[in-house]
């Protein structure tokens, strides 16, 4: 399963949902929503929210550090990079104990959903007095 990269406020906090992590897609939340089944915000218990902030920070990283890794690559490197990528992208979601789906169907839920967007925000940003 492969990775793509979304905007997700002014904050610059990234979402991620299945696609082609070579080729990132922003999308603005303000755009219409993505098909398919997101699962309701208040059916999302306070544990996968968690789950999906703590991956996030994680996936924020990763996503950062290959993206500077294939620019500066040789092309022949690119598409092991990738690949190299996705499965760890991949493994950041699965080690907060969701499945890449659960992942997915919340951040297209937040996507079109400001209160669930804010509770996420607040578990991946430090409070400004810290």
């Amino acid at each position: 399963m492969q990775i793509r990269t979304r905007s997700l406020t002014i904050a610059g906090a990234l979402l991620l949902a299945a696609g082609n992590f070579v080729v990132p897609a922003t999308i603005s939340f303000a755009q219409s929503p993505p098909p398919g089944n997101a699962e309701p915000s208040q059916n999302i218990s306070d544990q996968k929210l968690d789950q999906v902030a703590s991956a996030l920070k994680r996936v924020m990283t990763l996503e950062q550090d290959y993206q500077q890794r294939i620019a500066t690559a040789a092309p022949a490197d690119k598409q092991r990079i990738t690949d190299e990528a996705n499965g760890a992208l991949v493994k950041a979601v699965t080690d907060q104990g969701i499945t890449v789906p659960e992942y997915n169907s919340i951040l297209q839920v937040a996507e079109n959903d400001a209160n669930l967007r804010e509770r996420i925000l607040r578990r991946v940003q430090p409070p400004a007095n810290q």
